[in-house]
């Protein structure tokens, strides 16, 4: 099993395959429109578009667990992340990313990559799982781990 087995539903309704992204390395996060974290929106935008072209994506996967911090539907988080931040890097519907009805790819990438201490939950908004071409998880960040602090380990993740 690895990350291409999984389905989600793109922001716009859509179930969407990530085989789709087979061959890609892929930075997948947990998004939200009004947390601290937020700003970041934009230096995963520009790591999207310094590295598409070597194939790697960024998939943003809205989520409401963490202070109520993405309460809108996804047609207003659409509006927002394009208008505010000029994203189109590919996201996705709002996901739970713990407990019993948590997105089954959340369930996979926090047993893969666990967090400090081995903790498996995810602790906020922001939380980053790097990915290699094979679909193999190879990194966990932490909220606070800025975009462009990851591009080493994503030129790695390309080679």
């Amino acid at each position: 099993m690895n990350v291409y087995d999984f389905t989600a539903r793109s922001i716009d309704g859509a179930d969407m395959p990530l085989s789709e992204f087979r061959g890609q390395s892929l930075l997948i996060v947990n998004v939200a429109s009004k947390c601290g974290y937020t700003p970041q929106y934009a230096g995963l935008e520009a790591l999207y578009r310094k590295f598409r072209d070597r194939g790697f994506s960024v998939l943003g996967f809205p989520c409401d667990q963490f202070g109520h911090q993405e309460p809108a539907d996804e047609a207003a988080i659409k509006a927002f992340c394009t208008t505010t931040y000029g994203v189109s890097l590919p996201m996705f519907a709002k996901v739970r990313v713990n407990g019993a009805d948590a997105h089954p790819l959340f369930v996979y990438l926090r047993e893969a990559c666990p967090g400090l201490l081995g903790l498996k939950s995810i602790k906020w908004n922001f939380t980053k799982f790097l990915v290699d071409r094979n679909g193999e998880p190879i990194k966990r960040y932490a909220p606070a781990d800025k975009p462009e602090e990851l591009a080493g380990d994503i030129e790695a993740a390309l080679r």
